[in-house]
């Protein structure tokens, strides 16, 4: 079933009831062999924590009562970066994040978020569900951690602003952007001489209410789960990076089931972000018209300027070099030559 706004404000309501947490897990008639937490910094209402809420459902039901996931959106147990730790050492199970945030770890997890690489979807799932996501998994099981199969989507992003459009790299020289805790993300906007401030998503808004930041970059489906709309006024449609989720598993944790549990709980996290691709394609094909009903400004720039701007600044080929080749290879064999 394809998820609406109404739908997902629905699962909102019912998700604000049962105090964050999606109502299957307040009341159980006996304890669950295993108990584990997910965690994301997800609105109750993004199609992530809808399709994480049925997944809980449907794991719950196939291993007879047996697992038990108990959903966390909204950054309740969390920034980022915390979470992350929590998640290393075992506090929380599962947790979904960003690749590019999950490079302040795993420094090599960031090469699909390099700045407008990918220059559609079809590039995108076909690198990310072949040798590229390969690759990148591998990077991040050697610290500890086990990355299920598919990357759940977050989409391509685009700036929004308080002060102006983005027509060209130009309008991007001292802007005060927001940016998530990540090299990658940093660089970039410096190699447009932006001035960007890394702050976890929970802080985002009221950094944007209280100007301390003019700017910030997300996909639509967070501008407005997020309701960041509130406090910008401009979308400036870029698609300048990709970004998506890695579901991911503490080892011990995920290692404690037996195998046939852990089969049913990774054959339905995956499953269910499948459906999450899908729901994000189609929510994002209708945001913009209720954005800009909303009062957000949009505009279509020209990407060649960004892209010349982050040769001429060395950004693609510092960033080789930080790979590596074996890394910017197999990028490369996806998106054509980038430096």
């Amino acid at each position: 079933m394809m998820l609406t706004r109404r739908t997902l404000f629905k699962a909102g309501a019912a998700g604000a009831l049962a105090g964050g947490v999606f109502a299957p897990f307040v009341a159980r008639a006996q304890s669950a062999e295993f108990s584990y937490k997910y965690a994301n910094n997800l609105p109750v209402t993004h199609p992530m924590n809808v399709r994480a809420g049925e997944m809980a459902d449907k794991i719950k039901a196939e291993t007879q009562g047996r697992v038990e996931i108990k959903v966390f959106p909204s950054s309740q147990l969390g920034g980022d970066t915390d979470m992350l730790s929590q998640l290393r050492s075992g506090g929380i199970e599962f947790f979904t994040l960003s690749p590019l945030i999950l490079s302040t770890l795993i420094p090599n997890a960031s090469v699909s978020g390099i700045g407008f690489a990918f220059p559609d979807y079809a590039t995108v799932w076909k690198a990310m569900d072949g040798d590229l996501g390969a690759y990148v998994r591998g990077q991040i099981s050697k610290a500890g951690i086990i990355a299920m199969d598919k990357i759940w989507d977050n989409g391509f992003r685009q700036i929004t602003t308080s002060t102006k459009p983005i027509e060209t790299a130009a309008d991007l020289k001292g802007l005060k952007i927001r940016v998530p805790v990540s090299p990658l993300w940093t660089s970039m906007f410096r190699a447009f001489d932006s001035a960007p401030a890394s702050l976890n998503f929970a802080e985002v808004y009221t950094a944007l209410q209280t100007r301390t930041v003019d700017a910030q970059e997300n996909p639509l489906a967070i501008i407005a789960t997020a309701k960041l709309y509130e406090v910008q006024k401009y979308c400036s449609i870029t698609n300048h990076m990709w970004d998506g989720f890695w579901f991911l598993a503490n080892r011990r944790a995920f290692e404690r089931l037996p195998d046939d549990l852990r089969a049913i709980v990774a054959k339905n996290i995956n499953a269910a972000g499948l459906m999450e691709r899908e729901d994000v394609l189609v929510l994002n094909g209708n945001l913009r018209k209720e954005l800009s009903e909303k009062g957000l400004a949009f505009n279509e720039p020209k990407v060649d300027s960004f892209r010349d701007q982050l040769r001429r600044a060395g950004f693609y080929a510092e960033w080789k070099g930080k790979f590596g080749d074996e890394a910017w290879t197999i990028l490369e064999s996806y998106t054509g030559k980038l430096s």
